[in-house]
């Protein structure tokens, strides 16, 4: 193979190098331990987060690769929720169908809903899938079939012979089909689909000019997108115990679409990173007066100037002052901020490199 074969290679590989698969091997024995290390009122929230990673994933490939805007995502996690557990108390279904069923089903509503989306474009599209977001949630509300406003009770789960009745056994599931879906995601991205989702968030006309199907890739990201969704609603399900129309609403999709913004657009550990964030950010939200040092001086503040409802919304204060100070100071986000100590790391070596002869000769 030529020089220029090898570096293609190397890019398309979904390890690229010896280096990568040590860190994936590192990062898998970290997850594995993390568990039994720490504290067990913990593992929920690892799992909550996790559960956001794969939201923010499929949200990635949605905005991040192919430029289209969803304010909608919470609706088909919603779909997925109530698809498992619907499949699992009428069909009688285990949760090994149950699951991939969430993420079918909610992949075919992001195929009808990428139709429509294919004549809109920024807040237009973004108006559209806030509709369907909440015309999901005002069906589920209203339809008996679906518990209404009072939800649904999520039956006991079994992964075969293994009962899913605890955060640790939850904990290994979730993680596992999170690290599952980011390499495929991973794999995705640099594939030819990959390169025509982001082929057409560059340019669409110049896109369709080098032959690519535009309306057949955008309706490909919404669906690759809300089969993510789907299936990070049916785990939710899962680890709750519990669902209702109140969950999935439309304040959670905008947390959906903050996270990628903060975690760095078109980046799959943007992704990750900004997902375990927002995703920690939303679980403490109603618990911002626990938070060291900030939280009793917040809870003085609320005392002294808001109402007593008023702490719970410092919570999205802190949200958007997180984004708007992301677009200010680093457009690429978190994954930006990483790109930064990752370039200030090599800089210091060169400079120890170029030192060392230097300081032995003297």
């Amino acid at each position: 193979m030529t020089p220029r074969e090898l570096d293609h290679y190397a890019d398309v590989q979904l390890l690229p190098g010896k280096a990568a698969i040590a860190k994936l091997v590192v990062l898998l024995a970290v997850l594995a331990v993390l568990p039994f290390v720490v504290p067990g009122y913990r593992i929920f929230t690892l799992n909550y987060m996790a559960v956001f990673v794969i939201v923010g994933l499929g949200l990635s490939i949605l905005v991040g690769d192919t430029g289209q805007v969803s304010l909608g995502h919470a609706g088909f996690m919603a779909i997925g929720a109530y698809t498992s557990v619907l499949a699992m108390t009428e069909l009688g279904a285990p949760f090994l169908i149950a699951l991939p069923a969430a993420g079918l089903v909610s992949a075919f509503f992001g195929f009808l809903l990428g139709l429509p989306a294919l004549r809109l474009d920024g807040p237009y599209l973004a108006i559209a899938t806030l509709g369907f977001g909440l015309a999901v949630t005002l069906i589920i509300g209203h339809g008996s079939f679906f518990g209404g406003h009072m939800g649904l009770v999520v039956p006991d789960a079994y992964l075969g012979p293994i009962p899913l009745s605890g955060d640790i056994s939850h904990y290994f599931l979730i993680v596992g089909i999170a690290v599952v879906l980011a390499l495929a995601a991973r794999n995705l991205s640099v594939t030819r689909v990959g390169r025509a989702f982001r082929a057409i968030r560059d340019s669409p006309i110049a896109a369709e000019t080098m032959g690519v199907d535009v309306a057949y890739y955008k309706t490909l990201s919404f669906t690759v997108s809300a089969a993510f969704a789907g299936i990070a609603g049916s785990l939710l399900a899962l680890m709750n115990g519990f669902i209702s129309p109140g969950v999935f609403s439309v304040t959670l999709s905008l947390m959906f679409l903050a996270m990628v913004v903060f975690g760095g657009l078109g980046s799959i550990a943007g992704a990750v990173l900004g997902s375990l964030v927002m995703g920690y950010v939303n679980l403490r939200m109603d618990a911002v007066q626990e938070i060291p040092i900030f939280g009793p001086m917040l809870q003085n503040f609320s005392d002294a100037y808001m109402s007593p409802s008023g702490l719970p919304n410092v919570g999205w204060v802190l949200t958007g002052s997180m984004i708007m100070l992301t677009i200010m100071f680093e457009p690429r986000g978190l994954y930006g901020v990483w790109l930064r100590i990752e370039d200030g790391v090599r800089w210091l070596r060169r400079r120890g490199a170029s030192d060392g002869p230097a300081a032995g000769t003297g």
